[in-house]
């Protein structure tokens, strides 16, 4: 697994931008009732390239995952299909089309927050962004506010089935 310890690797920079995604999964359950995953893509000069938010269920669209919204604001943005040097700061482990977007478009870092034990595939389930088979692997570091997105998730569900709410304090 490509998994780094979050103590030995994480820096303030990483905090910055992984606040920012968590206040984007705010925004797609706000705004849009969405599962409240929110992403950035960030350059390797520290631009922001590109950042989005779960719109599949307000789209009508299965791909429309926040990673992939903020994949394709970056490639519109750089004219390019291919993200190279960047660094994606998404709050759940992206799934398997997801991950395989990443490779594609040789994002150099992934930076998650929450792991998800069904569909991760960055080190959970599957680690398709570190297998030795692909032509390019993804750098990862977990974990990062990882208790900060799992109370959205876990909230956003509990609400959904009418559920009390938790509180930090409940993780």
């Amino acid at each position: 697994m490509t998994d780094k310890p979050i103590a030995a690797t994480t820096t303030d920079t990483d905090l910055h931008w992984m606040h920012h995604a968590l206040a984007l999964a705010d925004r797609a359950q706000r705004e849009f009732d969405e599962i409240p995953v929110g992403a950035v893509l960030v350059g390797a000069d520290g631009e922001l390239l590109g950042e989005g938010w779960n719109l599949n269920i307000a789209s009508h669209d299965p791909s429309a995952h926040a990673e992939i919204v903020a994949m394709r604001e970056a490639g519109k943005r750089l004219g390019n299909h291919r993200l190279i040097g960047s660094t994606l700061y998404v709050t759940l482990e992206p799934c398997a089309m997801c991950a395989m977007a990443l490779v594609h478009a040789r994002i150099a870092r992934l930076v998650f927050a929450a792991a998800d034990p069904k569909t991760g595939a960055c080190g959970s389930v599957f680690d398709l962004v570190g297998d030795p088979r692909h032509n390019h692997r993804v750098e990862v570091l977990s974990g990062l506010l990882a208790q900060d997105a799992s109370l959205r998730l876990t909230n956003y569900f509990r609400a959904k089935r009418g559920r009390p709410l938790l509180t930090p304090g409940d993780l």
